[in-house]
């Protein structure tokens, strides 16, 4: 026995047995669920096992209920229940057809007997058998009204009607976007509040006769983890001072147990690449706001080095349902009695020749050139403003 994995909405399970006069004989269960008075279609699949392909194979069709020695006929001997090729059709179903039905695929060297399971519901259990869907948070998401096709053989003309817990949405919606012709609903930024029951409904006409069609959804919001702060991509800080920079999550109404938080420096563990915990994560804060769950995870740098300037920091938040990574860098603090050239620091800027120009101004970050006109010479320039001005101003050491 080989037991496939069972889709979200009904169990599979294919068993092969050896029959007189049918060397591979095939059975495949598969359960549905409906609701009392709606139009149902069952499809007799086509199984695929080892070399055979039953699609392939011109075949006959015969349909009938565990139990009962009829065939089911089509539809001009019966108006309700009726076979068509591999669909047996329900119009509409009741609660009496709930049971088993089988169809057999057979030609001149093979048969396929399938079995399908069929319970049929009262309207007011919809939600024991709603479909479930899941869309992950503060993100654009998309539910879509399943099992159509069969009643919209046209796939861009759909007409849904949507509501969420029993209230209609309107088209007009800003947060609930209705896509016309489609069988999607779009949640514009999904919230933990957004969670529930939302149901999808589309009218049948058929001879005449107009049914309703309902399709039930369970969505479930999963968060994942947001780092809020830092708010910027870089952090100032001088040289050998102290520094704090803290990482704050948010993890909405997830427990905070369930997301880990750690700093990661060149992607590496702090403590492996600060090995005198000269830099080092800080104690882990559970913060609750306004009924919310943040997490706060500093990183602690006793004395900022000039290496800090080249090593990238990461803070990372990750949790069963997904992670993010913010990257940040510290640069150096710009000094004003001093100007540093891309890590080598140049002359101070005393209040002499240069005072006109720089004495009220912030030099720039410059730039180390060199030179080679028979001996090496660095050359460091700044930039300052002077009534808006530009002024570039150079020393030689």
């Amino acid at each position: 026995l080989e037991t496939l994995k069972p889709d979200s909405h009904y169990n599979v399970i294919i068993s092969l047995i050896y029959i007189e006069n049918c060397p591979d004989h095939t059975v495949f269960f598969k359960h549905y669920y409906e609701l009392h008075g709606e139009p149902v279609v069952l499809k007799c699949p086509s199984p695929r096992h080892k070399h055979l392909d039953f699609s392939a194979l011109t075949t006959n069709i015969t349909w009938y209920k565990n139990g009962s020695n009829s065939m089911i006929s089509g539809r001009d001997e019966d108006s309700r229940i009726w076979a068509e090729g591999n669909a047996l059709w329900f119009l509409p179903v009741m609660l009496e057809d709930s049971g088993v039905y089988i169809c057999t695929k057979r030609n001149s060297s093979y048969c396929a007997e399938v079995s399908i399971h069929l319970t049929v519901m009262e309207k007011t259990s919809a939600e024991e058998i709603a479909y479930p869907q899941i869309l992950f948070t503060f993100t654009s998401g998309k539910i879509v009204c399943p099992d159509l096709w069969d009643f919209a053989p046209n796939r861009t003309s759909l007409e849904l009607k949507w509501y969420k817990d029993a209230l209609p949405l309107e088209d007009d919606n800003e947060k609930f976007i209705i896509m016309k012709g489609s069988s999607s609903l779009i949640i514009t930024s999904v919230l933990p509040t957004d969670a529930g029951y939302y149901t999808c409904k589309m009218s049948f006409p058929f001879e005449g006769v107009v049914y309703e069609i309902t399709r039930t959804i369970h969505l479930e919001t999963r968060i994942t983890p947001i780092i809020v702060y830092p708010a910027h991509r870089t952090t100032s800080a001088a040289l050998g001072s102290k520094m704090t920079l803290p990482c704050k999550v948010f993890v909405g109404l997830s427990s905070h147990v369930q997301t880990d938080v750690e700093w990661l420096a060149n992607d590496t563990s702090v403590d492996v690449v600060y090995k005198q915990s000269r830099v080092t994560e800080g104690e882990r804060q559970e913060i609750v706001e306004n009924g919310e769950n943040f997490i706060e995870l500093p990183l602690i740098f006793n004395s900022v080095e000039e290496v800090d300037f080249y090593t990238d920091f990461t803070c990372l938040a990750q949790n069963r349902y997904g992670y993010q990574v913010l990257p940040t860098r510290v640069k150096q603090e710009a000094s004003v009695g001093m100007n540093y050239c891309l890590g080598k620091v140049c002359l101070p800027l005393f209040p002499t020749v240069f005072d006109t120009a720089c004495s009220q101004n912030t030099p720039s970050v410059g730039n180390l050139l060199t030179f080679y006109t028979g001996i090496k010479i660095h050359l460091c320039w700044c930039i300052c403003l002077l009534d808006k001005t530009p002024i570039l101003m150079h020393f030689v050491k």
